[in-house]
């Protein structure tokens, strides 16, 4: 299958003062088409700034990455950001003040898709995550599972080579958590992009074709086996 995430070498390095701070010390992995990558760390283990480093927020200090064949600079940012990467967020980051469907045109805005072709696919986007009854509703009449499916919709409009997904079962309760799971697993596999999920959740494991850690800044990149053709009742 073809890459399309890779990290090689990433470094990152903030300043303190007079002190450096080393939070990313050579971290590499890669994500291919298709496939599910866990990536688990205890906090402060350099997750949150690798996952803003392969979504195209931060620059490394040193080091390569490459999304969908791209190689990334400061000057690609933003292009590659809105062309080929999906977030899905811990919080949802839904706008309130807008509906299921809107939250997800809005996003199809960001990539230059506007009008009555931006409803056509918002909506088939809901549709496919089994929100299609519930586009209208705003945020507020949406329970938190539903508000992350709304997220996953939006994360998935113009098929993004690659979704990045930080702790997204973290605020749900274990059963509506499985579902997220195995709703990810599904889209994945039917839309062919790529997905790492950033997450402390075991169950994640389940949905996994690998798992690797990081500690220190630095990946284990033998990490371990998924189980993505496990049940997830079986894993829980």
């Amino acid at each position: 299958m073809s890459l399309v995430l890779e990290a090689t070498g990433v470094t990152k390095t903030f300043a303190d003062g007079k002190n450096a701070v080393h939070v990313l010390r050579g971290a590499s992995l890669d994500v291919a088409r298709g496939e599910i990558v866990a990536l688990e760390g205890r906090s402060g283990s350099g997750k949150t700034t690798l996952l803003s480093i392969l979504g195209c927020i931060l620059t490394p200090t040193a080091g390569r990455v490459v999304v969908d064949g791209t190689p990334v600079d400061a000057r690609k940012l933003v292009d590659i950001r809105r062309r080929s990467i999906g977030f899905v967020f811990q919080q949802f980051n839904l706008f309130p003040a807008l509906t299921a469907v809107e939250n997800v045109e809005y996003a199809l805005g960001l990539k230059g898709v506007r009008g009555k072709p931006a409803r056509r696919e918002a909506e088939e986007m809901l549709d496919l995550v089994g929100l299609g009854d519930r586009r209208d509703f705003l945020p507020r009449d949406l329970s938190g599972g539903q508000k992350q499916r709304v997220a996953i919709a939006r994360a998935l409009v113009r098929q993004p080579a690659v979704i990045l997904a930080d702790e997204p079962t973290a605020n749900l309760d274990t059963e509506v958590g499985a579902q997220i799971l195995d709703l990810f697993r599904t889209v994945t596999r039917q839309r062919g992009s790529g997905l790492l999920v950033v997450t402390h959740d075991p169950r994640v494991r389940a949905v996994a074709d690998r798992t690797l850690e990081i500690r220190d800044g630095i990946i284990n990149r033998s990490g371990n086996s998924g189980k993505g053709n496990v049940p997830l009742c079986l894993a829980s």
